[in-house]
């Protein structure tokens, strides 16, 4: 599956601002790492978000959000969030927050 590169590179100069992510092409879209995790990503037209399973059923609330499920089994902690779930710059920054406070909390590997 290819990916949104006008999406990806959206939350490419999103995430510039740190300058600690690197970009790193993986089931066909692209994800974004920080300090060796998956923190966010693009899949087709999707964004999809590392939330943490403290996060994941709140995220699943929220609008144009779906499980992430691209092995056909959710993946928890993961989520997709559909382009109008992103359409602001707003709401993009709002969806990485989310991301990096939850890979932030962890280890680096």
């Amino acid at each position: 599956m290819a990916y949104n590169e006008a999406v990806a590179r959206r939350v490419s100069k999103a995430l510039s601002k740190s300058g600690e992510f690197n970009e790193k092409k993986m089931f066909g879209g692209i994800a974004f790492m920080l300090r060796g995790h998956m923190c966010c990503g693009v899949l087709g037209d999707n964004l999809m978000v590392r939330v943490g399973p403290e996060g994941y059923e709140t995220a699943l609330s929220r609008p144009h959000v779906r499980e992430m499920d691209f092995t056909g089994r959710p993946l928890k902690g993961f989520v997709y969030v559909e382009p109008a779930g992103f359409s602001s710059e707003k709401d993009l920054r709002s969806w990485i927050a989310k991301a990096t406070m939850y890979v932030r909390s962890l280890p680096a590997k």
